[in-house]
């Protein structure tokens, strides 16, 4: 039956920056198809533990912050992960961060920390988890792009790159590591009522402009995003390999 190729039944999945919003939607998604789950955040993830513990799922918390991560310690999470709880078969890299300044005044330290979380600790679990993938013949990685991988944006130097980044990197994982049965694939939500985009909703103009570009009216919510996650980590995706699947309301099309 075709809705059994999205069961995830036994499978054990670490989402980063998991604790709130569209992390902890991931998180909670996978774990209704199956899923144990790993959640990796800075912020305490005792919610979403609480939401998977209830879907009688196992459960493992890693406090980290990736802007200080060093390789090893990447290294690290994914080997004590797979000792705790026996594989590791779905990463889903949703941890980020966004800055806001024009590209005149955008600091050093706001470009590096952005391309540290959203890009250089994507990479680096990515490879983590896919040495583990390889020796299980396969795996899924799921990266989380953004509209901003096809625009241009606005003041956000260093988010745009980060994410324009991501879609290529997806890209290249896929041209290598779909030889081992690891599928590496992008979701790029649209625009999502989330912390990162709490101060463009709070300006009256830039809301409104948003919304009448959406088609679907509306800001995107975590569960608009919950669908897509457990298809990109099921079998049900087994021939899809790089593709950047954007869940925007419509935005794009526009």
């Amino acid at each position: 039956m075709i809705l059994d190729n999205f069961k995830l039944t036994g499978k054990v999945a670490l989402v980063t920056g998991a604790a709130q919003g569209l992390g902890q939607g991931y998180a909670v998604a996978l774990a209704q198809a199956g899923a144990d789950i790993a959640a990796l955040d800075i912020s305490d993830v005792a919610e979403t533990g609480k939401a998977i513990a209830a879907l009688g799922r196992r459960f493992s918390a890693i406090k980290c912050n990736l802007r200080d991560a060093s390789v090893d310690d990447l290294n690290k999470i994914v080997g004590d992960i797979v000792a705790q709880l026996g594989r590791l078969d779905i990463l889903v890299n949703n941890a980020g961060i966004i800055r806001r300044a024009p590209a005149l005044e955008f600091s050093e330290k706001d470009w590096d920390d952005v391309l540290q979380i959203n890009l250089k600790a994507t990479f680096f679990l990515s490879q983590a988890a896919a040495r583990v993938m390889v020796k299980q013949g396969g795996g899924k990685i799921i990266n989380v792009a953004s509209m901003l991988s096809f625009q241009g944006g606005i003041i956000v130097p260093s988010y745009t790159s980060s994410k324009s980044a991501i879609a290529g990197l997806t890209r290249a994982l896929a041209n290598e590591w779909a030889k081992h049965n690891i599928n590496v694939n992008a979701i790029a939500p649209g625009y999502m009522a989330t912390d990162n985009t709490a101060a463009l909703r709070a300006d009256a103009a830039r809301n409104t402009a948003i919304l009448d570009r959406i088609p679907a009216g509306r800001w995107g919510t975590p569960e608009d995003l919950q669908g897509i996650v457990v298809f990109l980590a099921s079998a049900a995706s087994n021939y899809l390999q790089g593709a950047i699947v954007p869940v925007d309301g419509g935005w794009l099309a526009r």
